[in-house]
């Protein structure tokens, strides 16, 4: 076997030289002395990694409170609808998923976008004659984020900009930053059930403006957009060219008085990329199925954007295979009373959760219409001890147990934001503690 030999020879801080023999079938060969370094360690992280930035997690890690310890702990931070177990998945759900892994047919892997037949039982449910949907027309992935992340990359090159709503989910600002996208912010109006600054959110849109964020209904304010707002929404895409990105993770979580609108039901020309999933409709975030569906009835996006959500959904390989398996059965055949159960819950907490804080001198509570949030103001003239949202948090932890995320997470300072999936007597029993906090 062919075999080389290289010596180092180097003396204090001079360069090293290397001394190269190389010996083959026997035969030495002298290639004399060559100049060479010492080898070093240089490992860094990357720049995405140095971009990525979570303000949650940025914003919580540096609360270092710790809560009373008198007082159970009241954790109304956190969107996993699981967490307590007052809200388990229907039956029906969990029966598909145990066929699925008994069968032992959905163990391998699946194309990158999901089976052809689960691509079909998506488009299937989804499909209506204001926005017809082929399995072609859907790409399935893990969990909505990824749908977020995937339709942001194929629209969105470094050095071009989205437009975010304000308050908004972290994670745009997130994924978009890594990828070296600007984020600009659109503000959303509270005195208007958190409706769409059209005004500002047209004054952002320039040449490089790349996409318009719409997470309707919304995390983090529990609002619904009416058919005749997003139609407004709409005209300014159309009429700035921009195709639209639509968060709809909530979808028909709505309460009754309420109608959800999927907002490419109302497009005749504007392109959108429309991402959803399981995690919160049917309370299996866990799972990690989303999807992405196509909506490009004028042919905008063409097969550019569709080859090119091919090629990054080849990056992981695809949603998991089980869940894709249960995908059809869970989607036709959850009973109907499930969703109305669980509205009904969320309903009757964010009717609690608004009436007690509503009483509260210094808070003013924004009406949700769905989704499972409700975002308070604090009216800091009130809490002159306080400088901020965060601050008033922090003691709102130490004081009383109660944990509500302050909306400086979400680019919307003095407010807080309140997670209603929790219990009935929890609500009440948390409302009872921020009252007593306020009054201190």
């Amino acid at each position: 076997m062919d075999s080389y030999l290289i010596q180092v020879n180097g003396h204090g801080d001079r360069a090293p030289m290397l001394d190269v023999h190389l010996k083959t079938n026997g035969n030495s060969i002298s290639l004399g002395k060559v100049k060479g370094r010492k080898p070093r360690w240089a490992v860094r992280a990357s720049e995405m990694s140095k971009k990525t930035f979570n303000p949650v997690r940025a914003i919580v890690d540096s609360m270092k409170v710790e809560p009373n310890p008198k007082k159970a702990m009241i954790s109304l931070s956190l969107g996993d609808p699981t967490v307590f177990g007052n809200l388990p998945t229907n039956d029906e759900v969990t029966r598909a998923m145990k066929e699925v892994l008994d069968s032992g047919r959905y163990n391998g892997y699946a194309p990158s976008v999901g089976y052809q037949s689960c691509r079909e039982a998506v488009a299937a449910y989804y499909n209506c004659p204001e926005a017809p949907l082929e399995a072609q027309d859907v790409i399935l992935t893990s969990g909505c984020s990824q749908a977020i992340e995937l339709a942001l990359a194929v629209l969105a090159n470094p050095g071009q900009n989205i437009l975010v709503p304000r308050p908004g989910f972290s994670l745009y600002k997130t994924l978009a930053l890594s990828m070296g996208i600007e984020v600009k912010l659109y503000n959303l109006l509270p005195e208007k059930a958190w409706e769409i600054d059209l005004k500002h959110l047209e004054s952002l849109v320039d040449e490089k403006t790349a996409c318009l964020i719409v997470n309707n209904p919304s995390n983090p304010c529990g609002s619904v957009f009416s058919k005749s707002h997003l139609q407004k929404i709409l005209a300014v895409a159309s009429r700035q060219c921009v195709p639209i990105l639509a968060d709809e993770i909530y979808g028909d979580m709505v309460f009754a008085d309420c109608k959800y609108e999927p907002i490419a039901t109302l497009s005749t020309n504007v392109p959108i990329l429309s991402c959803g999933g399981l995690a919160k409709r049917w309370l299996v975030p866990g799972w990690r199925m989303g999807w992405i569906l196509i909506h490009d009835r004028r042919d905008i996006f063409g097969n550019e954007i569709r080859d090119g959500l091919l090629r990054l959904s080849q990056r992981i390989l695809g949603p998991c295979t089980v869940v894709q398996g249960a995908l059809e059965r869970i989607l036709h055949r959850t009973p109907p009373e499930f969703y109305h159960n669980t509205l009904s819950i969320l309903k009757s907490n964010a009717d609690l959760c608004y009436a007690a804080l509503s009483a509260i001198p210094g808070l003013q509570p924004v009406r949700p219409a769905g989704a499972m949030y409700l975002m308070v103001e604090i009216e800091m003239e009130h809490f002159p001890e306080f400088e901020n949202d965060v601050e008033f948090t922090e003691r709102l932890i130490s004081e009383q147990s109660v944990f509500c995320l302050p909306a400086t997470c979400f680019e919307y300072p003095n407010f807080f934001r309140v997670v209603i999936t929790v219990p009935e007597e929890m609500i009440l029993e948390a409302c009872s503690r921020i009252q007593e906090f306020c009054e201190m």
